[in-house]
């Protein structure tokens, strides 16, 4: 059996690290740094993966050591516009009154640049989100914890935001911040199984 090639993920998500663990996978922390705003696209889907693919060059041209790099970025699409961390609570506020009763798309950019051959393979994963109804004191309470000025859309389905998501249409992970089943595909591209990244 050949030794697991090393794994970075360019992203300090705690959700997407989470969900590498739950997977086997055994990743270091490399943060980008891009800068986001700098960063534009016609579609919400096309920022996504530019943002992932932007994020995993940045960590990968510091690395020599043969190494996967994982870049992600997610943006909520709602109507058609990008809505990625909200800029303070009065802005988590807004969003939340806007969203809920209605439909949005999760855009998970995801990139994956080999080191060792310089090769990359990207793609954008979609999950329609089915936002339900709090009312104005719940958003106020959610809105207080802090937690959805730190994720994409201002909400989460692995937090207390959970309560407020009557369902979804695809997959899971890649609302929470990273498609395994995506991740494996793009992996492939590249020649590399998966199972072979096992810990």
């Amino acid at each position: 059996m050949t030794a697991a090639r090393p794994l970075v993920l360019a992203s300090a998500s705690p959700a997407r690290l989470g969900l590498l663990k739950q997977a086997g996978l055994d990743p270091k922390i490399v943060v980008s740094g891009v800068d986001e705003d700098a960063i534009s696209a016609p579609t919400p889907a096309e920022l996504a993966r530019l943002l992932a693919e932007a994020k995993a060059a940045a960590v990968a041209d510091g690395l020599t050591g043969g190494e996967l790099v994982i870049g992600c970025d997610s943006v909520l699409d709602l109507d058609g516009s990008p809505l990625g961390k909200p800029r303070d609570a009065a802005d988590a506020t807004a969003r939340w009154r806007a969203m809920r009763g209605r439909t949005g798309v999760l855009r998970t950019g995801h990139c994956v640049i080999d080191t060792a051959s310089g090769r990359q393979a990207s793609e954008t994963a979609s999950t329609t989100v089915r936002f339900g109804t709090p009312d104005d004191t719940e958003i106020e309470a959610y809105v207080a914890s802090g937690e959805p000025l730190y994720v994409a859309g201002a909400f989460t389905l692995d937090g207390r935001s959970a309560p407020f998501i009557d369902g979804i249409d695809g997959d899971p992970g890649n609302v929470i911040g990273l498609s395994l089943p995506l991740l494996r595909r793009l992996l492939a591209e590249l020649g590399i199984r998966i199972t072979d990244l096992w810990g």
